[in-house]
């Protein structure tokens, strides 16, 4: 079994499991479907590619809310392109801190909460346990591959031990 197939056959089982999960939850789907895809985006692997993609999404629900309050007090609607073009610099320049460079998972969690009209507190928890299925996902996959090529290589080297004793 390829690593390909392992970690698409887990993948859909979860993306199943998430769907149900979110909807019994009352949280965003597709929400938490950015979430996964920000962690499968991530340059990091592992729990560090879920650490700098949550941190960096949850980074992108602060930002977005920035411009959405801010813009309640701006008239203009030239100053609230301006006030996106600040934000957006901010949202980019922060990733000079290492724990914030991954500059798409900030992107992803502000136009999450940009298409649920501001609503973070239900974008947050999609946007999180997304993630951690992302991160299974993933985990797994590899998981039932590393599982499967052990099986293999012991079937292998047994039908080569009774070739040997004919």
């Amino acid at each position: 079994m390829s690593t390909l197939f392992a970690i698409s056959l887990t993948t859909g089982i979860l993306s199943g499991i998430w769907g149900w999960t979110a909807i019994s939850l009352g949280l965003l789907s597709w929400a938490g479907f950015l979430g996964c895809t920000s962690f499968f985006a991530s340059p990091n692997d592992g729990i560090s590619g879920l650490k700098s993609s949550l941190i960096t999404n949850i980074s992108g629900v602060f930002w977005a809310m920035v411009i959405i309050h801010s813009s309640q007090y701006i008239s203009l609607e030239i100053a609230g392109y301006v006030l996106t073009a600040v934000v957006a610099f901010l949202m980019c320049i922060q990733a000079k801190k290492s724990w914030l460079a991954y500059i798409p998972g900030t992107f992803i969690g502000a136009c999450a909460t940009f298409a649920a009209n501001g609503n973070w507190k239900l974008v947050l928890p999609s946007l999180i346990l997304g993630g951690i299925f992302g991160y299974l996902m993933k985990s797994s996959g590899l998981w039932l591959h590393r599982y499967m090529s052990n099986k293999e290589s012991v079937n292998t080297n047994k039908e080569q031990l009774s070739r040997n004793n004919i």
